[in-house]
């Protein structure tokens, strides 16, 4: 298992800089998810990893060697892109094995490695396919076999289920986290979607603008967000932000209430939408030009256009 640092590290491409001085640690074995949106520089901390963008300042590591002038092919990632990058005239098992053809392995042990492959991970009814005879789940599975066939040091994620329906993504995340955590290899998974960095990270880098907003574990950064940015990006619906006092109160929807109790910080609204989800409720409103929204489990007496007072706990704010 790999641990992966980045020691200051900056990206300028002639007067554009999309990353800038970043620093932060991947350790053995984690599932580090990269999450922000596009064009924050996820993808290309990804590719510097992969040795597919250069290092311009500052040190990119592998368990402590500095990997800023390895070639690509001598840094033993394995990779995943969105568009799966299957080889169209290939069947599904000369696609899987073709990193091993390449290292020029028996075929002995190439036959054997595809074929527990193929086991691992529901593919060997399809071995004789070629991809476009594949759904996009299937063809998602063979490019996640062709990467870890090889039993790389790294496994590298760039936004792998970003074209799958919502269904067959919230099935693939849980079958990719518990294949990472059967193989231990580090894992590094970049996507934009914020749920998706939540349900599958151990840890989590969020970025914006090119630097480092936050890093920490889910739990951490739900709970306590570093900055507005991390609040309102985490979360669904994400946190509230409300103008309080010359300061910025943060409140999560699911910790305010709609009974008082002693001690409450209250909040007078104006009802808007009210959504059921099917197993809670949503419920909109504003507080003086600020949109809040509670999230419950009763609609109660909460209807569009009435008045309401909302409480919350001093606890549960999170002061910014």
């Amino acid at each position: 298992m790999t641990r992966i640092t980045f020691d200051n590290v900056s990206k300028s491409y002639d007067n554009v800089q999309p990353l800038r001085e970043i620093s932060f640690s991947i350790e053995p074995g984690e599932f580090f998810v990269l999450v922000g949106p596009s064009g924050c520089g996820k993808s290309t901390l990804l590719r510097m990893i992969a040795g597919l963008e250069s290092v311009t300042s500052g040190s990119l590591l592998f368990d402590g060697q500095r990997m800023n002038d390895v070639e690509p092919r001598q840094r033993d990632v394995g990779m995943v892109f969105q568009n799966y990058a299957l080889y169209p005239h290939l069947t599904v098992a000369e696609n899987l094995a073709f990193p091993l053809e390449i290292r020029k392995e028996s075929r002995s042990v190439i036959s054997a490695a595809v074929e527990q492959v193929a086991h691992t991970l529901g593919l060997t009814d399809l071995l004789a396919r070629r991809p476009k005879q594949l759904s996009g789940g299937q063809r998602q599975r063979v490019a996640v076999g062709r990467a870890i066939i090889r039993r790389p040091r790294v496994f590298l994620f760039d936004e792998p289920l970003s074209n799958l329906d919502a269904q067959l993504r919230t099935h693939m995340r849980t079958e990719l986290r518990s294949l990472q955590r059967e193989l231990g290899v580090t894992t590094v998974y970049v996507t934009h979607d914020q749920v998706e960095a939540m349900t599958m990270s151990d840890r989590m880098a969020i970025l914006n603008g090119g630097a480092i907003q936050q890093v920490g574990t889910p739990a951490e950064i739900y709970d306590r967000p570093a900055n507005t940015f991390v609040a309102s990006f985490t979360g669904s619906p994400p946190m509230n932000l409300i103008p309080w006092n010359g300061r910025i109160l943060g409140v999560r929807p699911e910790r305010i209430q709609s009974t008082g109790f002693e001690g409450a910080l209250s909040l007078p609204v104006t009802i808007g939408a009210v959504e059921f989800i099917g197993h809670e409720w949503l419920i909109h409103a504003t507080h003086d030009n600020t949109s809040i929204t509670m999230r419950c489990h009763e609609q109660g007496s909460a209807s569009p256009g009435k008045s309401a007072v909302w409480y919350l706990n001093h606890d549960d704010a999170r002061w910014f």
